[in-house]
């Protein structure tokens, strides 16, 4: 293996711009540096370097290409749209991070832009980086307001920042970092009589917390009028609402907003992931002028140095203007409602006896097969048939379809293809196998 020190940099091929030699050197750096347990994934995908990306596609350095419906919710507009781009590009090159002391335009200019998207009546935004950060700003908003308990739901992810854990209702990753945030109870997704249990235990205390659908869940969709119950039940109890839309917003389930769908107005609505456009990492906690007040009182209450910084603020103003400008929520909901039922007939024609539903809503698709082990093996075989997919991290049997709306006929053609092709390639692989393997 050649060291860093020694490596060479240059050439023409797609994988120069990485400036090493091989997946091999990567590799190495990833067990010295990063993580192994990174490594061992990539592996079991062959070791393959991602080194660019346009549109819907991805490519490796050793010049194959993938359709991305993975990247967790974030490609909404694919990779490196021209809108988006060309908004970073000429905020680039001439004012990238500001001072945070004097006024400037490009934060205000995202903030006018997403509150124009938004339910009526949230016209308040503190910008973040992270999803994790905009769950952090919810929970401290409800903080600030009098809300000391905490109600998430189980299966439900928020990230995994201290506050944003202890709402992630997940012993594996909590257990390593506790105690967590006190006062935080997690109740079953859908189930509303558990929720107004803990409601009218509490009058006048208690923050909820919700997706409004739980994709690292396993793409979990919630029994009709669920939501809306929710926020009646929030509001008959004197309570806070927030709804976490990072992976579901920005056109991902067919609406702008899951709250869209239900028809409700939380008091915090977080957004991220699609966001910054596909192209820089950027999230919101949105309010109303009431439950952020005390963010306006003190304006260093709540701070961060790249909150807001110029560059990704060009991001959410081209990524909101390209969904606009090419009706990408309109097309989310057209393609969700052709891919979702022919995912479901493949499935069901070719690994019926491995599935145990296939569902979704918008661009948001979960198949579940009967154990975890499988959606790992599914995975493997869509990759090996030209197509990114990702796992949930709550919902460890689910296969999860996150792909882009800018999606032309040719590739869902593709998409579909590919995901029949893995489905046999799966039964066959398992048909290989000694009796009672795994």
């Amino acid at each position: 293996m050649t060291s860093p020190q020694t490596r060479t940099v240059g050439g023409s091929g797609p994988g120069a711009a990485s400036g090493f030699d091989s997946e091999e050197e990567i590799l190495g750096l990833y067990r010295a540096h990063l993580s192994k347990g990174r490594a061992t994934v990539a592996e079991l995908f062959g070791s393959h370097m991602e080194v660019s990306s346009q549109g819907a596609w991805l490519d490796t350095s050793d010049g194959e290409r993938f359709l991305n419906c993975g990247g967790y919710g974030v490609f909404i507009m694919g990779a490196r749209h021209p809108i988006v781009m060309e908004s970073i590009e000429r905020q680039l090159h001439t004012h990238p991070v500001a001072t945070r002391i004097l006024l400037e335009p490009t934060v205000a200019r995202a903030a006018e832009a997403l509150v124009s998207v938004v339910p009526e009546g949230l016209d308040r935004i503190h910008f973040a980086v992270g999803g994790a950060e905009a769950v952090e700003t919810g929970l401290k908003l409800a903080r600030a307001n009098g809300y000391r308990r905490s109600v998430s739901m189980t299966r439900g992810y928020h990230g995994k920042s201290i506050g944003a854990l202890s709402v992630t209702a997940k012993e594996v990753y909590q257990k390593p970092f506790r105690p967590l945030l006190p006062d935080v109870t997690h109740v079953p997704f859908g189930d509303t009589e558990a929720l107004e249990a803990e409601l009218s235990a509490h009058p006048g205390e208690v923050c909820v917390i919700l997706e409004p659908v739980q994709g690292e869940g396993g793409v979990i969709i919630p029994p009709k009028g669920y939501l809306k119950r929710v926020e009646e039940l929030v509001r008959e109890h004197d309570g806070f609402l927030i709804l976490d839309e990072i992976q579901t917003g920005m056109g991902r389930l067919g609406e702008w907003w899951g709250a869209d769908l239900a028809g409700i107005t939380p008091d915090v609505l977080l957004a991220g992931k699609a966001l910054g456009g596909g192209v820089l990492p950027v999230s919101a906690a949105i309010a109303g002028r009431k439950v952020f007040r005390p963010f306006d009182k003190d304006p260093y209450i709540h701070t961060a140095t790249f909150s807001g910084a110029p560059l990704l603020m060009a991001a959410v103003q081209g990524s909101i203007r390209a969904i606009r400008e090419e009706r990408l929520v309109s097309r989310a909901s057209e393609l969700g409602a052709r891919l979702l039922p022919a995912i479901r007939e493949i499935a069901l024609g070719s690994i019926p006896e491995l599935v145990v539903d296939v569902r979704g809503e918008g661009l948001l698709i979960g198949v579940e097969l009967i154990e975890g082990g499988l959606a790992g093996e599914l995975l493997i075989e869509l990759f090996n048939h030209g197509v990114v997919a990702n796992h949930s991290m709550n919902g460890s049997s689910v296969v999860r379809f996150t792909p882009p709306a800018i999606l032309t006929d040719g590739e869902v053609t593709h998409l579909l293809d590919s995901f029949e092709l893995a489905c046999r390639d799966l039964v066959a692989k398992r048909a290989q196998m000694p009796e009672g393997g795994n």
